[in-house]
């Protein structure tokens, strides 16, 4: 009898072990296959260029979009007078959901393929809606640079740009991913960690301390996705304009509400 009751007992440890062993649980909210012919503008817009160096070469030219055979696909070129209405040297595409679709405390999931160049910078990011940076945060999901079989997932803040905080805990990781195959980059925005993954792999964790940091662990709010093709920056070195253009597709996109009881 004592040995059958410390088997049962046995199990239900077991059994309580597995349930909590399967983690969050989250509600699909939104999803996007990029089916038609074009970017649905309900949910998306072009990023327009601006001053910071990942969207001076930012462009709305129609030639750096397609949308068929359910991807999506956003292109850099070097200009090379191909577009004289245009100074820049080099232009890219890029895409956000900035005041149509945001997610708070939840997962996000992009499937995409990204073509290597010197100073090639494809990202997947995450920024809030209403906010300032760094103070309300940024969620670096991936960005490749150059040619590298390696991704950047990063986490911005206060805590990280002002203090200047990167170590404790550590900001970001980079990790392997297949360069000539689609890939799943995904970030869980919980209320105690940020929680990355490749193809379904956990690669980096940030968590929120305790006691709690004024500026460190901003997250939460809502936020939207940007999805772009960047070009160089004054720390990267030079583009060669012979690697272009390249090509970063995007399969679909997930977000996900987090069930909390």
């Amino acid at each position: 009898m004592v040995r059958l009751r410390l088997i049962s007992l046995l199990a239900l440890v077991g059994w309580f072990g597995l349930l909590c062993a399967e983690g969050p649980k989250y509600r699909l909210i939104w999803e996007e296959h990029f089916k038609g012919k074009e970017i649905n503008n309900t949910y998306w817009s072009k990023i327009p260029r601006g001053g910071a160096e990942w969207q001076v070469h930012m462009s709305a030219h129609e030639s750096l979009y397609d949308v068929s055979h359910g991807k999506l696909t956003l292109k850099g070129v070097a200009n090379n007078g191909n577009y004289p209405e245009d100074p820049k040297e080099y232009l890219t595409g890029g895409i956000y959901t900035k005041g149509k679709v945001s997610v708070g405390f939840g997962k996000v999931e992009v499937r995409a393929k990204l073509e290597g160049a010197q100073s090639a910078w494809p990202a997947i990011w995450m920024l809030p809606e209403g906010g300032t940076w760094p103070k309300d945060g940024e969620i670096d999901i991936m960005e490749r640079l150059h040619k590298n079989p390696f991704i950047h997932q990063t986490v911005h803040s206060d805590y990280t740009e002002v203090v200047k905080e990167i170590k404790n805990p550590p900001y970001g990781t980079t990790t392997p991913f297949k360069t000539d195959k689609y890939n799943v980059f995904a970030v869980e925005i919980l209320p105690d960690s940020l929680v990355f993954s490749v193809n379904g792999t956990t690669t980096f964790t940030y968590p929120k301390l305790k006691p709690e940091i004024e500026g460190q662990y901003p997250f939460g709010t809502p936020y939207y996705i940007l999805i772009d093709m960047q070009i160089g920056a004054s720390w990267m070195e030079k583009p060669n304009p012979e690697d272009f253009p390249i090509e970063m597709k995007v399969d679909w996109v997930k977000f996900y509400e987090l069930e909390q009881e």
